[in-house]
């Protein structure tokens, strides 16, 4: 069978970080004789050699080639792309590691769409990856109509064919950027691009030791040397205009302002900064028209004035004075409604702590020079984030604890200029309600609730918190599909996090007061504070000295409170005894687990009677006593079945 995918791997003295790697590739869902990896060892020097010739020995779909070191990727990536055999070829770093399933959808959706370039959906562990990119699903992207220029590092799926048919290759050597002149041109020559967002296909990872190449301070003069050869791509495939303004834009943007921005460059020292400065501009006054730095925010346009003036000394003002803005977001209301939590949050943007003013009456003007001082900057800043108010946006970002995976929850919000002391300042607020389908979300795990604020020149993001003790709202657990889900606040911080797969006491069950439990006839009824769409099915346990009993029940919303009602029929050999009680909200789950209700049913005369549950200790011994009568009769069982059922 053809192999639809190899998968290129370069290889550098990775030690225990390749492990994770390939882990990942191993559990690729992709059929084994579908897919290859071609380990590419640079001259690595630790036990990696070893490690990967092992590994090529027991696994057929894994393939090493060691070559002296070459100083960088671009060869190893090379040697990789000739000796594949795959429909495409997909570049994996040696830290970095796939979701399970990213080659099949990867290769599935490339050609669906015809792709010569497939981007997956990325998640940043401790590092940043592109995130408007992903918002949606784009099967036909361009750098015209979709954000593609934030997503230059090589982490992408790739026609061989197409590689072969233009030449294309990565520049080698000991050199920086050498992703950017290879995917920029990919991009700008491919007949379609194809970007899956639904799925996180790839984990960039930053590692604990920060040995990551990418982290490394470098040498301003050879890193400029290397993007200058980025920007020829795009001057050799673009025509002067406004596309090429907007690409050119990106690097002035993410390679150069944003280095000169508030702590990055403060927490530099002086003598590097100053190094790093003087090559930057001497790259914005040779290469960039005025229309590239005109695209920017404002923040950013003030940066690359400042920069293209040379003045240095402005440059770390004003970035000492940006260094205190930051954003807040205070939760409001957090609701279920059917099956959906509706969060409510205000956001603003904070200057030294305290709610940032503009001026009320203020009115768009373009940077026609470069301003006289840094608090003549502040102030057109001020003036010009105030006038584009109209186009600031917030979105909620739910981001899973452990692989740092983030998507988008749909946000409905108003924009407001609240008037502060004589009205001739305002604070700029904004209003949201996120709906959040869990559902959608996944994988259980514990997901951060993130509040992503644009506004002015700053896209920042910050914890949805934290929520005052004394005025917290108290949201209920609720029970999704198949899935229990616990809305809470963290500790100490009291931010905003979800549970999904939650179980146990964090349900909020032991809240169930003995005047919720009604015991009719052969029918059990209870309220629980649990959130449920509809009616759900779920599984009782009921727990004696001697026995363990398990029945069906039905968890119902409650129409006439929040919550939900749970009925059931009791068992019908439910002997005198004291039974304590247990529910799994989720019985058709993998992750099916029984939660304790805190009360129990005392059986006897013909009566049942609701009590507080048996403490602790009572409960573990009576536990304790019915598994053992459960491991007698299991033992009785056996033993009649050995002796031919006598």
């Amino acid at each position: 069978m053809p192999v639809k995918v190899s998968v290129i791997v370069p290889v550098y003295n990775p030690g225990i970080y390749i492990e994770d790697c390939i882990s990942s590739l191993q559990r690729q869902s992709l059929p084994p004789d579908e897919f290859e990896v071609i380990f590419v060892d640079d001259g690595s020097t630790d036990e990696t050699p070893a490690r990967l010739d092992a590994l090529a020995a027991e696994d057929p779909r894994m393939k090493v080639i060691h070559q002296e070191n070459s100083g960088w990727s671009g060869k190893p990536r090379n040697v990789g792309i000739e000796a594949s055999r795959g429909e495409f070829v997909m570049f994996v770093d040696n830290d970095d590691y796939l979701g399970d399933e990213a080659l099949e959808r990867m290769y599935d959706y490339g050609t669906a769409n015809g792709a010569d370039v497939v981007v997956g959906k990325m998640a940043g562990k401790n590092r940043g990856v592109p995130v408007e990119l992903f918002r949606r699903n784009h099967p036909r992207a361009t750098v015209e109509n979709a954000p593609l220029i934030d997503s230059l590092t090589p982490h992408k799926m790739v026609r061989r064919a197409f590689l072969d048919r233009i030449g294309l290759r990565f520049p080698e050597g000991r050199r920086r950027l050498e992703d950017h002149v290879f995917i920029a041109e990919a991009y700008l020559r491919a007949e379609n691009v194809s970007v899956l967002s639904d799925y996180v296909c790839y984990y960039h990872i930053r590692r604990d030791d920060g040995s990551n190449a990418g982290f490394e301070r470098f040498d301003p003069v050879g890193y400029f040397t290397n993007l200058r050869e980025a920007l020829d791509v795009v001057e050799r495939y673009t025509e002067p205009g406004p596309v090429r303004d907007r690409l050119f834009r990106r690097w002035l943007r993410v390679e150069m302002v944003e280095r000169l921005r508030a702590r990055r460059l403060l927490n530099l020292p002086d003598d590097y900064r100053r190094e790093l400065f003087g090559e930057i501009h001497e790259v914005v006054v040779e290469r960039f028209g005025p229309g590239v730095a005109a695209g920017l925010q404002p923040t950013q346009q003030v940066i690359a004035a400042l920069t293209a003036a040379d003045r240095y000394d402005d440059v770390v003002a004003f970035a000492e004075w940006e260094a205190g803005v930051a954003p807040t977001a205070t939760p409001g209301d957090i609701e279920w409604r059917d099956g959906s939590l509706r969060i409510g949050f205000t956001a603003e943007y904070l200057t030294g702590g305290e709610p940032m003013l503009f001026p009320a009456d203020a009115e768009a003007a373009p940077l026609t020079d470069v301003p006289k001082d840094v608090a003549e900057a502040v102030r057109w800043v001020a003036s010009e984030t105030a006038a584009r108010f109209g186009q600031a946006t917030a979105d909620l970002l739910l981001r899973e604890r452990t692989s740092a995976a983030q998507y988008f929850q749909p946000v409905e919000f108003t924009r407001e200029a609240v008037p502060v002391g004589d009205g001739e300042e305002v604070r700029l607020v904004l209003r949201g309600t996120a709906t959040v389908d869990p559902g959608a979300l996944p994988r259980d795990g514990a997901w951060d609730a993130l509040v992503r604020v644009k506004s002015g020149g700053w896209t920042k993001e910050c914890r949805l918190g934290p929520a005052p003790r004394e005025d917290r709202p108290a949201p209920r657990a609720g029970v999704v599909g198949d899935r229990p889900v616990l809305p809470y606040w963290t500790t100490p911080h009291g931010n905003l996090s979800l549970e999904l797969g939650a179980r146990g006491k964090r349900l909020g069950l032991g809240r169930v007061q003995l005047g919720d439990v009604t015991v009719s006839g052969d029918r059990f009824r209870v309220l629980l504070p649990v959130h449920v769409p509809g009616d759900a099915q779920v599984r009782l346990r009921f727990v004696s000295s001697r026995r363990i009993l398990e029945t069906p029940g039905t968890l119902s919303p409650d129409a006439d409170r929040p919550g939900s009602v749970l009925e059931a029929a009791l068992p019908e050999d439910l002997s005198d005894d004291v039974w304590r009680v247990a529910v799994c909200p989720n019985p058709g789950s993998d992750q099916a687990r029984f939660a304790g209700l805190p009360f129990a049913l005392r059986v006897g005369g013909g009566s049942v009677l609701v009590t507080p549950s048996p403490g602790p200790g009572v409960a573990l011994r009576l536990a304790r006593r019915a598994r053992r009568v459960l491991g007698t009769a299991r033992r009785k069982v056996n033993s009649r079945i050995r002796n031919g059922g006598r």
